[in-house]
């Protein structure tokens, strides 16, 4: 191999003209891989770069203005989520001192009306498709005259609690101006984080 490039070489040195051709060949050659790295054709034209930096700006806008907008998302769902967990704390009793807390509530509501208190009862319940919130059913039975049911009513609806009043039965006594008062009301309760129903 090495005698047959050997003798290639001695053959071109016979010919000057050859050596001559083949130089100016390879010179051309080298002249247009440099021009074509210099001057990058594939680049395109100055306005194409311009549009191209016009176009890159433009996405680079664009992007940044759906930055500013999902962090402004983001804080709002921050601020939302810390309103609700505020909404549940202040206006949802926890279940383990619900019971207490309506009954007290529910007696002090009584006394000021001139209601009479009798037995009360409580029933609690999940909420489908909740963890976190209980239905409390509360029955209960009152005596008092017709005036002072009104008044009972007036203060429950409002109550710092939500109270939802279901049902109220009032059936006069056989003697006397009083009613017996059965009524059923729904609150919801808080669950403790990882308490089953």
């Amino acid at each position: 191999m090495v005698k047959g490039l050997s003798g290639a070489v001695a053959r071109l040195g016979r010919q000057p003209r050859l050596v001559a051709r083949v130089a100016l060949v390879a010179l051309l050659l080298a002249d247009l891989i440099v021009a074509a790295v210099v001057l990058k054709p594939w680049a395109g034209t100055a306005e194409d770069l311009e549009r191209q930096a016009v176009a890159l700006r433009q996405q680079l806008r664009e992007q940044q203005a759906a930055v500013e907008r999902l962090r402004n998302l983001a804080e709002k769902i921050s601020a939302a989520r810390t309103a609700g967990d505020g909404f549940l704390r202040d206006n949802f009793l926890d279940r383990r001192t619900a019971s207490s807390a309506i009954l007290s509530e529910a007696l002090n509501m009584a006394q000021k009306a001139g209601v009479k208190q009798k037995e009360t009862t409580f029933q609690v319940e999940p909420v489908e498709g909740s963890e976190t919130l209980s239905m409390m059913t509360v029955t209960a039975n009152y005596e008092g005259t017709f005036a002072d049911l009104m008044q009972f009513l007036h203060l429950l609806d409002g109550a710092s609690r939500f109270l939802i009043l279901d049902s109220l039965q009032a059936a006069p006594q056989q003697a006397g101006l009083l009613l017996n008062i059965s009524m059923k009301l729904h609150c919801f309760v808080r669950e403790a984080p990882g308490a089953g129903s």
